[in-house]
């Protein structure tokens, strides 16, 4: 038998027991409040796939749980700052985030990649006048000649610098601007974020052009993080989630975001460069085919 058919059925068993386990838990006629991070910046529609799994998740768990009332929180701010908060309990009770160990030692993940890991396949925003400059990188160590812009406090930072390139941070909505004026090199966005970012930055910031040569790909799931004062929260949403994977549901919503993106890629005419992610937990799900996005390269 494959491993991947041991993998399979291992996580059916869990499955089943987690289910068998919620299944005896008294239901709750007490409304859960469930309170996720604003948008850093009015409008922006990143994370608007995001919200839509949390809340069909809560959806799907109201017959276990009982009812919900979602909102965002009256707060806009950064990740980082939304982190810090989860933690002392302040203004919301869950965020969504890129995983370090860091974040696994101090809250509670739901390790189901809520993006199937397509963050983790960049594609960069560069200057035109740069962009024959990047037609001759063939792999890491010539990506180290380059900068890369990153926003204040993303775990990406820790990231690219631990391969040895040099990283600018700076506020997201500047980093474009910064982009035009060469203050760095290049800002890698991940295929489901680049288009509609260059629809929208290209008219103020003319110069910016999508390289066409490069690919650069890192393992980088993003979860749902709640407080571990909060554990009926985290088996509710891993229940849920467990649930819209089941029935397809998650994979429609993935699909629904994110098709005309990865259609747009090309990847069979790209070079890839991998880069080593050390920030990556070994309880990471890597083996779970079900839960990562894999392209077509051939």
């Amino acid at each position: 038998m494959s491993l991947f058919r041991h993998i399979q059925i291992a996580t059916g068993i869990c499955m089943l027991l987690f289910c068998v386990c919620v299944s005896a838990w008294p239901k709750s006629t007490t409304t859960t409040r469930v309170i996720h991070p604003a948008d850093e910046e009015k409008g922006d529609p990143r994370f608007n796939d995001v919200k839509e799994i949390l809340r069909l998740a809560l959806e799907k768990t109201v017959p276990e749980f009982g009812p919900f009332e979602l909102r965002a929180s009256s707060q806009h701010t950064n990740g980082l700052r939304y982190l810090n908060n989860l933690a002392n309990d302040s203004d919301l009770n869950v965020v969504w985030s890129s995983t370090t160990e860091s974040k696994e030692r101090n809250y509670l993940p739901i390790r189901i990649p809520l993006r199937k890991g397509l963050l983790g396949y960049r594609l960069l925003l560069v200057h035109k006048d740069n962009q024959a400059l990047l037609k001759n990188v063939k792999n890491l160590q010539d990506l180290k000649k380059f900068s890369v812009g990153q926003g204040v406090g993303w775990d990406d930072v820790k990231l690219y610098e631990a391969n040895g390139i040099d990283v600018i941070e700076a506020k997201y909505s500047n980093l474009f601007r910064m982009l035009s004026y060469k203050r760095f090199d290049f800002f890698p966005r991940g295929i489901s974020e680049i288009y509609a970012e260059y629809e929208k930055e290209s008219v103020p910031n003319p110069d910016l052009v999508i390289d066409e040569h490069l690919l650069i790909h890192y393992p980088w799931p993003y979860y749902f993080f709640v407080s571990k004062t909060n554990p009926q929260l985290h088996q509710r949403l891993e229940l849920g989630l467990r649930k819209m994977i089941k029935d397809g549901s998650f994979d429609a919503i993935f699909w629904k975001y994110n098709r005309k993106a990865i259609e747009a890629v090309n990847f069979k005419n790209r070079r890839i460069i991998h880069i080593q992610n050390h920030l990556l937990p070994k309880e990471t799900p890597l083996n779970d085919a079900r839960l990562w996005f894999r392209p077509k390269l051939h």
